[in-house]
């Protein structure tokens, strides 16, 4: 396995850790128990998307 490889299986790892968090806060928002949680959950779809932007560009390193 490549550093890169393992590095991107780290990033997986955290964008489905995020991933769990993001489904929290929508289930909060669904029982109506927080009121910031829509804006968390924005700010974390945008992490998670570019973790899985980044867990990409390591995966295919090299192939520009």
């Amino acid at each position: 396995m490549t550093d890169f490889e393992s590095l991107a299986d780290d990033v997986a790892a955290i964008e489905r850790r995020v991933s769990d968090v993001i489904f929290d806060a929508v289930r909060a928002q669904l029982r109506g128990d927080a009121s910031d949680a829509k804006d968390l959950e924005r700010r974390l779809a945008k992490v998670r998307r570019s973790l899985q932007k980044a867990e990409y560009l390591l995966r295919h390193e090299g192939e520009d």
